[in-house]
């Protein structure tokens, strides 16, 4: 059996969405003639913690961890928070605080950790994977990202013991959408690109989850398109067949959003139609799972939906599961046309109508028309059709079971297949 070097700086028991998809692929690779092994971080003390997890971590598998400095309990002390203070993601880059002790965070974030606040990690983990590669023979190396550390570790690691290094793009690196409205200096954009170009010159493949991604990369970098793929999010079937779920018949529609939302994720017309909506006589209640920014907060307060909306904060996997399933309609947000939410996969899994805001972006509106799961809209508009339609969305069984992580896994033991066959080490 061959040996995959996986790095990845989330790992269970953090809570974080982006460690599902290793999670789930590393579970399934030995299927596929791969042994994986962990290199990963000690502790994520910025993410929740769900223990649960940590079943889906086989006793056989080697897990490596190196110590991680992170900036965070700065931030804390900074800006006056507790240190056992739970940060969010969309609090550590809210437009909407003035303070001045959070606008000089940014900029520090923006100008000086590079190519993430993640940086901190680079080195211990430079040293045990060293470690681990002197001793142990390994015929590629795969790193997710973000944090885009990861895939620097993956190129130090892959050039000093001559192993074929495989970045997997979850989001972008240099203009992800993270950094939008916000400034960095010309000597920092200078430094990531070339960090970025560095790590993709040298890579032997480079997985991207989105088809718009990888078409992005390849017109900023010619040299990807003949090594490039694209392997979407997906979702993992065991967690909904232990997902026993009984929908309730009521009067009042569920509408659900999980995941964190941005103010840049706002469909400011959409809470208007929803109260439009409810004083036609229809009963709708919203809940969200994750965290929101307190702009579409005070968004959804001007329309009159106070009264009609959760706001449940984290909730453990399993948990988050069986509400999308018993929700009536889900709402996804896109964050920019090159992004295809990975809640979308697990949405279209459910069957439940689907209802996606996002500009410009034709992959998500392509998938849901396909799959006959819902409707998209760009943030401007309201969404008034799909109230009109919406029961006669349920997504195609045929369509979604190809995102299924089983199926994705087997695709990427293929695509380490062919990179490993040109390996020399």
């Amino acid at each position: 059996m061959k040996r995959v070097l996986f790095i990845t700086y989330y790992w269970p028991p953090s809570g974080k969405a982006s460690m599902h998809w290793p999670l789930s692929i590393i579970k399934n690779l030995p299927d596929f003639n791969w042994q994986p092994v962990v290199l990963t971080i000690d502790e994520d003390t910025f993410s929740e913690k769900e223990n649960a997890f940590l079943k889906d971590v086989s006793p056989d598998l080697k897990v490596i961890k190196a110590k991680s400095y992170e900036p965070f309990n700065f931030y804390k002390k900074f800006t006056g928070k507790k240190t056992g203070d739970q940060l969010t993601a969309s609090e550590t880059i809210s437009k909407s605080n003035k303070s001045i002790a959070h606008r000089i965070s940014i900029w520090i974030r923006m100008n000086l950790f590079v190519p993430d606040a993640r940086i901190g990690w680079y080195i211990p983990a430079v040293k045990k994977g060293s470690h681990l590669l002197k001793k142990e023979k390994f015929d590629a190396i795969v790193s997710i990202g973000p944090p885009h550390t990861t895939h620097l570790i993956g190129k130090k690691l892959s050039k000093k013991f001559d192993v074929n290094h495989i970045p997997v793009f979850i989001d972008p690196w240099v203009d992800i959408v993270y950094y939008r409205e916000f400034k960095r200096s010309k000597l920092t954009l200078y430094f990531d690109n070339h960090l970025e170009k560095s790590v993709l010159q040298n890579s032997s493949s480079v997985v991207f989850v989105t088809k718009t991604m990888k078409n992005d990369y390849v017109k900023k970098y010619s040299f990807l398109s003949n090594k490039s793929y694209v392997l979407y999010w997906g979702y993992s079937e065991d967690v909904f067949e232990r997902a026993v779920v009984k929908k309730e018949v009521k009067d009042e529609k569920v509408i659900v959003h999980a995941g964190n939302l941005f103010a840049y994720q706002n469909p400011k017309n959409f809470w208007k139609q929803i109260k439009t909506e409810m004083e036609k006589g229809n009963k709708f209640n919203i809940k969200f799972i994750g965290s929101v920014d307190e702009e579409i907060k005070r968004e959804i307060s001007a329309a009159g939906l106070e009264e009609a909306t959760e706001y449940i904060g984290f909730l453990p996997y399993d948990e988050m599961i069986k509400n999308i399933i018993k929700a009536d309609i889900l709402l996804v947000c896109a964050t920019e046309p090159r992004h295809v939410p990975g809640k979308l996969f697990e949405y279209l899994r459910t069957g439940n109508p689907i209802i996606a805001f996002g500009d410009n972006n034709t992959e998500v509106k392509e998938i849901l028309s396909q799959s006959n799961a819902g409707m998209m809209f760009s943030y401007d508009e309201a969404g008034e059709e799909f109230f009109k339609r919406f029961q006669s969305f349920k997504s195609l069984p045929e369509y979604v079971t190809r995102y299924d992580r089983k199926i994705i896994s087997k695709e990427l033991s293929g695509i380490l297949d062919i990179t490993s066959s040109g390996s020399s080490s």
